[in-house]
């Protein structure tokens, strides 16, 4: 099961460019493993349903997605209850700092060729105004945990497999150029105005108060806007909020490219449906680097709530500037 990631770390091993944990030097990258029980909010498992019956509730008081009303459901001949829950099925490493691996201990690759390594982050002047922009890379990982620790058996409706590395931003030229970015949302154009920027006020109010608003697909929410799909955050505020939104538009860019589909709601009983409009309902994003958050309300934050409630010491100076993340995803799914 493992050897996909034990691959992939002997081939780390051979084009290292620096170890682990190079504090305090400028570009290095910094990061830890993530303890998969330790370092795992597993509150964020809750609240689990039958049908419209929340059985499970979170104690945290972490609101849930809209579930089928019926708690008997069936897919073809076969009859099933209806259940949901939320399962983490994705690491992501979200850095400034191009082949920065920070959920593999802050590894950081050398590639042996000029790729991705365009400036990423820094103020820059514009007409004398410094502006606070930033850009981010991201890896996605495959992380089906809760099967790797076979921590419930025999459950059909899990994400099964092994750890692996599914996506790298550095080789993706739609990730880094504005313009290219424009093949896969043309669309874009038609929010780039003060109104519809003014409506992403509302899903940040929804997002920090229960859930984002699925309907404003273009916000996310507290944190800005989708467009463009890639990692250049024009008004980037801080290393928590740009991250936060460098990595959900990476997960509607993966919507978009049809690589990641729905598995929420009636639709998603019987199976994962095409959702090229990203439904922000269905991720929830926890920290797990530099310093993993595991419990509170705000610990698997929805897309687009405020940093605000968030636990402090999510960023450190120098140190602690590369974000991990752990990606839950609403499942709804009809039990045989």
């Amino acid at each position: 099961m493992l050897a996909g990631l034990a691959a992939l770390l002997a081939i780390l091993g051979l084009t290292l460019a620096s170890p682990a944990r190079a504090e305090g030097t400028p570009g290095r990258c910094t990061g830890r493993f993530v303890n998969p029980i330790t370092d795992v909010c597993w509150s964020c498992l809750f609240p689990m349903s039958v049908g419209g019956l929340n059985i499970w509730p979170s104690l945290a008081g972490r609101p849930d997605t809209d579930n089928p009303t019926l708690p008997v459901c069936a897919c073809g001949l076969r009859v099933g209850i209806a259940m949901g829950f939320w399962e983490p099925v994705r690491l992501a490493d979200v850095s400034m700092k191009p082949w920065c691996f920070v959920n593999l201990g802050g590894l950081k690759l050398d590639p042996g060729f000029d790729i991705g390594f365009k400036t990423m982050a820094g103020p820059s002047a514009v007409g004398g105004k410094a502006q606070n922009t930033s850009g981010w890379h991201v890896h996605w990982y495959a992380y089906p945990l809760i099967y790797w620790m076979n921590i419930v058996a025999d459950f059909l409706c899990l994400e099964t497999g092994g750890i692996d590395i599914l996506y790298i931003t550095e080789v993706d030229p739609l990730w880094q150029d504005s313009e290219l970015t424009a093949i896969i949302n043309p669309e874009a154009v038609l929010f780039a105005n003060p109104l519809a920027l003014a409506a992403c006020a509302a899903d940040c109010i929804a997002a920090s108060a229960r859930l984002p608003t699925d309907p404003l697909f273009w916000c996310a929410g507290c944190q800005g806007t989708m467009y463009p799909l890639n990692g250049n955050v024009a008004a980037s505020i801080g290393h928590v909020q740009a991250s936060r939104l460098a990595l959900a538009r990476f997960a509607y860019k993966l919507h978009r490219e049809l690589v990641a589909w729905g598995t929420m709601g009636s639709k998603g009983l019987c199976g994962s449906y095409l959702m090229p409009v990203m439904r922000k309902q269905q991720y929830r994003f926890q920290a797990t680097n530099p310093n993993p958050q595991t419990g509170g309300r705000y610990a698997c934050a929805p897309i687009g709530a405020s940093t605000t409630f968030m636990s402090a010491g999510q960023v450190y100076p120098a140190i602690g500037e590369d974000m991990g993340y752990l990606v839950w995803r609403k499942r709804n799914c009809c039990v045989l």
